[in-house]
């Protein structure tokens, strides 16, 4: 081994476990928070004296006597939103049995020590936590601030959907405020049924054929561009070039990219595909055609020669046919559904260049399903299509 092999070694070893001791770290975090809001709610379910006597102010008085003994974050607001992670997490801890903790009372020595029952409960619940902290540590898959942002969501499977994708997609924070802002959940339950979006819910969004891949609409507010007439396709492609990693994630699972303007010649006509993607899970091409404005019967035609010259001189027999995405800014349903025959690979979206708000995507996405849209419509009514 070279010398420089080693300062490597030593480095990335260090960039390893370092990482690991800050998710540790988090967990840990995440898991003190969660016990903080099951104490919360067990104290104030302790009976009328205590609500008689502490009311709307334990959380006040908790949190002042805390930062006296030198607590870090728990301020009356943080302690709201534990005891909030508790109330939507609750299911957590019913998952965690008593015999795994080494003893059949586990639970029951925390809620003793937390109603007095008994002056040697404290002694017992503080044993019992060592044992119960390693059981949550397996349960809990984020760090605190994913869990923050996930408690904006009251629907428990829409909510549960992002907890998965965040989990397999190794989400920051970040992104996975931008695809809750995008509405990821209802774009990709549009197209599902009942049974097709409690699937999303318990296993995330899985890739098993070509229509699994197709968002509607897809949201690139991340390229920075106004809503006006005068940029061109040209300019909308590079856009998407120079900001290629969030393309990806906004694509979604298994994409890797290929090439731009990928040319191929036909009886001496040279042809030119926007975008070439491909998509390492269902293992197959995906071409990507862009069009500034309406979309046209022209460009579903020109795609299907696309797709037909991937598939009958590029892609391999162990390869999943090609699949065709036209990304428009206007489309007509009808004309979509009269020009492609039901089982074509190739699909129209919509793209929009804009963060819509929740009650607008929902309106359009509902229109799209030939719904009637309610102004008073509660979070999740798209999901119950």
């Amino acid at each position: 081994m070279k010398f420089e092999q080693l300062l490597t070694l030593f480095q990335e070893t260090h960039r390893e476990l370092q990482k690991r001791a800050a998710r540790s770290v988090d967990i840990a975090l995440v898991i003190r928070n969660w016990l903080f809001g099951w104490y919360i709610v067990e104290f104030e379910q302790g009976g009328a004296a205590r609500v008689e006597l502490y009311g709307k102010n334990l959380i006040n008085r908790l949190s002042e006597e805390l930062k006296s003994l030198g607590l870090k974050g728990v301020s009356s607001t943080s302690l709201k939103q534990c005891r909030i992670f508790y109330s939507s997490y609750r299911e957590i801890g019913q998952a965690v049995p008593d015999q795994s903790l080494g003893q059949s009372t586990g639970w029951q020595k925390i809620r003793q020590a937390l109603s007095g029952e008994s002056p040697d409960s404290l002694s017992g619940a503080v044993i019992t936590l060592q044992a119960l902290s390693a059981e949550l540590a397996s349960r809990f898959t984020l760090g605190w601030t994913h869990y923050v942002a996930l408690l904006t969501i009251s629907n428990p499977d829409e909510r549960r959907f992002y907890e998965i994708e965040a989990n397999e997609n190794s989400w920051g924070t970040r992104e996975l405020e931008r695809q809750i802002a995008s509405s990821l959940f209802d774009r990709l339950a549009l197209s599902r049924d009942k049974a097709g979006i409690k699937a999303l819910s318990h296993n995330g969004l899985v890739i098993e054929k070509a229509s699994d891949v197709v968002k509607n609409p897809y949201v690139l507010e991340f390229l920075d561009m106004e809503e006006k007439s005068a940029y061109s396709e040209h300019e909308l492609e590079t856009a998407i070039i120079n900001r290629i990693e969030h393309f990806l994630l906004e694509l979604g699972k298994g994409f890797l990219f290929e090439a731009r303007q990928q040319r191929f010649t036909f009886e001496s006509d040279h042809f030119y595909v926007d975008l070439v993607f491909y998509n390492r899970l269902l293992r197959c091409y995906v071409l990507i055609d862009l069009k500034r404005d309406k979309l046209t019967h022209q460009d579903l035609g020109r795609m299907q020669m696309y797709v037909n010259y991937f598939d009958r001189y590029l892609k391999t027999e162990d390869e999943l046919p090609t699949i065709g995405i036209v990304l428009c800014h206007r489309k007509n349903d009808a004309l979509v559904e009269l020009t492609l025959p039901k089982d074509s690979n190739i699909f129209a979206s919509k793209y929009l260049l804009y963060l819509p708000s929740k009650e607008e995507l929902k309106k359009q996405l509902e229109e799209a399903a030939g719904i009637e849209h309610k102004e008073d419509a509660t979070q999740g009514d798209v999901a119950d299509v």
